[in-house]
C-alpha cells in the first residue's frame, strides 16, 4: 500500500513561489507515474502535472511555464515548482500515485495566494 505525504504549502503573496513535496512510502515509486492535482473551493479537482516513470512530463495548459514537476527516486519524493503564483492558483493541492496496481492519494496541503 503506498502512502503519500504532502508539505510544502502555505501562504504566499501573488507573484511569490513555493515548492511542494510528496513524500511516498513502499518500494515501487520509481515505476509509478505521479501527479500532482488541485481543487479550489467550490470547484472539482483538476490535474496539474503529471511525471511518468521514465521523467516524461504532463502540463495542464493554463500552468505551462510557471509550474514544473519534478522527482527524485532515490528520496522516493516528487516536486512542483510553482512561480509567479496568482491568487486563482488558491487551492488544496494533492500528491497522486498511479502504476500497477496502485492508485494513491495523499491528504493534501492548502496553498493560498493573496493578492
Amino acid at each position: 500500500q503506498v502512502q503519500l505525504v504532502e508539505s510544502g504549502g502555505g501562504l504566499v503573496q501573488a507573484g511569490g513561489s513555493l515548492r511542494l513535496s510528496c513524500a511516498a512510502s513502499g518500494s515501487t515509486f520509481s515505476s509509478n507515474a505521479m501527479g500532482w492535482y488541485r481543487q479550489a473551493p467550490g470547484k472539482q479537482r483538476e490535474l496539474v502535472a503529471i511525471i511518468s516513470s521514465d521523467g516524461s512530463t504532463i502540463y495542464a495548459d493554463s500552468l505551462k511555464g510557471r509550474f514544473t514537476i519534478s522527482r527524485d527516486n532515490a528520496k522516493n519524493t516528487v516536486y512542483l515548482q510553482m512561480n509567479s503564483l496568482k491568487p486563482e492558483d488558491t487551492a488544496v493541492y494533492y500528491c497522486n500515485a498511479r502504476g500497477w496496481r496502485v492508485d494513491a492519494w495523499g491528504q493534501g496541503t492548502q496553498v493560498t495566494v493573496s493578492s
